[in-house]
């Protein structure tokens, strides 16, 4: 089975969950940065979308 979750929606809970746990780390600055980016869909949205998806891919392959 296949789930599929949009990524402003994740990118949305996650930054959510920093806000509220107060974490002012830099994994908690590029949650943020990357919610924004997929939020408003800028112009840089195609290079950092493929960056995105090739992680996605990457982690999905090491579990095979």
């Amino acid at each position: 089975m296949i789930l599929n979750i949009s990524a402003v929606l994740l990118f949305g809970a996650a930054s959510f969950f920093a806000v509220k746990t107060k974490s002012a780390g830099g994994g908690a600055a590029l949650v943020l940065f990357l919610f924004g980016f997929f939020a408003a869909g800028t112009g840089a949205y195609e290079p950092i979308h493929n960056v995105v998806q090739a992680s996605a891919e990457a982690l999905v392959a090491l579990g095979n």
